[in-house]
């Protein structure tokens, strides 16, 4: 079964050609790559005044995004634990004090390396 077909006033069935210097399209280009989407999509949506996706994030950053979003929910969970007044038989709270320490450490390195 195919695809049904877009109304004729969604196709985008008009080219606009435009040339530009070297300079401008390595701007253009870089801008572009940087947001990680095409040049066409990102001249188009410059153009028509569309929100722009933000900023690429380095797969090793998201990767580590993604650790610290685990670790903050493990946390809110042994803090729950602890503020309920069940007994803290790992020493909870000086864990969590550590953890809080390596996690500002780990803030404060990833704004001083923003790209």
């Amino acid at each position: 079964m195919a695809r049904p077909k877009k109304e004729f006033h969604s196709r985008k069935s008009v080219q606009v050609n435009i040339r530009m210097t070297v300079q401008e399209y390595l701007r253009v280009s870089t801008n572009a790559g940087t947001l990680g989407i095409s040049i066409t999509d990102y001249i188009r949506k410059t153009c028509t005044g569309k929100s722009l996706p933000t900023k690429k994030v380095n797969p090793l950053d998201r990767e580590l995004f993604v650790q610290l979003s685990r670790i903050g929910n493990n946390l809110n969970q042994l803090t729950r634990v602890v503020n309920s007044g069940i007994r803290d038989p790992f020493s909870i709270s000086k864990q969590l004090e550590e953890v809080k320490i390596l996690l500002k450490y780990l803030k404060s390195n990833i704004a001083n390396n923003d790209r």
